[in-house]
């Protein structure tokens, strides 16, 4: 089926499963929507027929392919159909000490989400990251500063309490 042997596909799954995991979650915003989509993209790892050119064109694929395959499941109409259940109140992020920065990144609109995800988080210069979400460099900072901006805002409200 695929070009990868069961090792070098364990081998990479180890590697890259928690940015998949952490990206679907962040854009699916609840744990299961999230481990399906992650699940997803790794079946599409095994389907492949070309192999990755290096580890960056990897962690590229990656990247877009959760976010593309995050947006189909949004969009399907099974999502809409049942829009009106409640989500997870609280989502658990892997570094405890990021708990509430975790939590306020996952309330800024998608773009800043996945703007601020890609630069902070994977450490993507602008220019990387606006190429793998196919658009400028400049609309990309915009989203980065307005998603600093909202995040720096809901943080400070927390801290206040209001």
């Amino acid at each position: 089926m695929g070009i990868y042997t069961q090792e070098e596909l364990a081998d990479l799954y180890h590697r890259r499963v928690g940015m998949v995991y952490q990206i679907c979650l962040m854009l699916m915003k609840n744990v299961p929507d999230a481990e399906d989509a992650c699940q997803t993209v790794f079946r599409k790892v095994m389907e492949r027929v070309e192999p990755f050119r290096d580890p960056e064109h990897e962690k590229a694929w990656l990247i877009v392919t959760a976010q593309n395959e995050c947006k189909n499941q949004l969009k399907h109409w099974w999502r809409t159909a049942r829009a009106g259940e409640t989500e997870l109140e609280r989502l658990t992020w892997e570094q405890p000490e990021d708990g509430e920065v975790w939590e306020a990144l996952l309330s800024l609109p998608e773009k800043e989400r996945l703007a601020l995800y890609l630069h902070y988080y994977q450490g993507y210069s602008t220019q990387e990251a606006a190429a793998m979400l196919g658009t400028k460099p400049a609309t990309f900072r915009s989203w980065l500063f307005r998603g600093r901006k909202n995040l720096k805002t809901i943080l400070e409200a927390k801290e206040y309490g209001i």
